[in-house]
């Protein structure tokens, strides 16, 4: 049996019911939620605008709020994301020292990607840690490379219309994003300049989490920062990296069947 503690914050306390109305039930009106939580409509709104800044909720094109990334994202993705995150880290450090320049490991989950490890640059302008958060895939650095390793019927699926119900302005123009992924299939990483964040330029790498490209590295960098002449030698850390992440990771994992 579970007790309320006696140091319950409401507001905290509505925030957590709210988002699991969201998952739970599906799409709500202030009005709804007003009435859900018996609050004032003021007090729905500001608690909604929180779950979407916090992206716990989304707000579709019929006014109505949609469940988040963060708590409708599919199990889709890497099984082993808190080995993964482990590996990565001290390869994210190195990459670090070698580019000057912030870097992640993002994982796939449906149509958006979500940061699962970061390591900040030391310079004092730079951008900052991004664990936790998510963005929509086609429009990231890392998450091109790992759309353009899925087959063309996953593809598919995962831009069918009717998966993107409540929010079919944010659907990419599938056309003119098969066109995008094919140049990064033949170049083999992803450039992002200013397109989830602006001000901010992101170069990614897909990486193979058993035997399938559901994760990446990226370096990202105040667009300000950011030359085309650096991009071959932060390429090529890049590349490093996600050797050296793959080759740590499958020992990991092997190990761990050895072991059972």
């Amino acid at each position: 049996m579970k007790n309320k503690p006696h140091y319950a914050l409401q507001s905290v306390d509505h925030a957590l019911q709210l988002a699991v109305i969201l998952q739970v039930e599906g799409p709500q009106t202030v009005t709804e939620v007003a009435r859900r939580l018996d609050v004032a409509r003021s007090t729905a709104h500001r608690l909604l605008s929180m779950l979407v800044y916090r992206d716990f909720a989304r707000q579709g094109g019929d006014r109505r709020y949609y469940p988040g990334p963060v708590i409708s994202l599919e199990a889709g993705g890497s099984d082993h994301t808190g080995v993964l995150r482990g590996v990565a880290m001290p390869h994210l450090q190195v990459l670090v020292d070698r580019t000057g320049e912030s870097a992640n490991v993002m994982v796939l989950a449906g149509d958006y990607v979500r940061f699962i490890a970061s390591v900040e640059s030391p310079h004092t302008f730079r951008v900052g840690n991004r664990e936790g958060m998510v963005f929509p895939a086609h429009l990231t650095s890392g998450g091109k490379p790992m759309l353009a390793d899925l087959s063309p019927e996953e593809r598919a699926d995962l831009y069918d219309p009717a998966r993107w119900e409540g929010r079919e302005d944010e659907r990419p123009d599938v056309d003119a994003l098969e066109r995008e992924l094919e140049v990064v299939r033949r170049r083999g990483f992803a450039i992002n300049r200013d397109r989830t964040e602006t001000g901010v330029t992101a170069i990614g790498r897909g990486l193979r989490v058993a035997e399938q490209t559901s994760a990446a590295v990226t370096v990202s960098m105040p667009t300000v920062r950011f030359q085309e002449e650096r991009l071959v030698d932060v390429v090529s850390a890049l590349a490093l990296a996600t050797r050296d992440i793959e080759h740590d990771l499958e020992a990991r994992l092997h190990a761990e069947r050895w072991w059972g």
